[in-house]
């Protein structure tokens, strides 16, 4: 791969931005700059670490009112699901009858 004038001027540009930001950050300013930085990642860390342990308690309040929503909208709909959980539970179960006394069942995973 040759090195053409385009790479060597992308070189220089970055090595040049790269010396003019640590000047930069040598500055007071600079130092200060950093110091904001760094608050604001520990705030925003703090703030990600309570919505973790919050996250349990608002999907469990979320179920819940989801589910009384759910009922008290469509009250046939708990009905609905039995029925097609029972339809779906009962086809699986009629196959299983239906397999020859002479196959061996298999161990299940554990």
């Amino acid at each position: 791969m040759s090195i053409n004038a385009k790479h060597l001027a992308t070189f220089i540009l970055g090595a040049a931005a790269g010396v003019a930001a640590h000047k930069y950050l040598q500055s007071e300013e600079g130092e200060k700059l950093l110091e904001d930085l760094k608050t604001k990642a520990n705030n925003l860390k703090a703030e990600a670490e309570g919505a973790m342990d919050k996250a349990p308690e608002y999907f469990e309040e979320l179920k819940t009112k989801g589910a009384d929503t759910l009922k008290s909208s469509f009250p046939d709909a708990e009905n609905f699901f039995k029925e097609l959980y029972d339809k779906f539970v009962g086809s699986k179960g009629g196959a299983e009858t239906a397999t020859p006394a002479n196959t061996p069942t298999p161990d299940p995973i554990s």
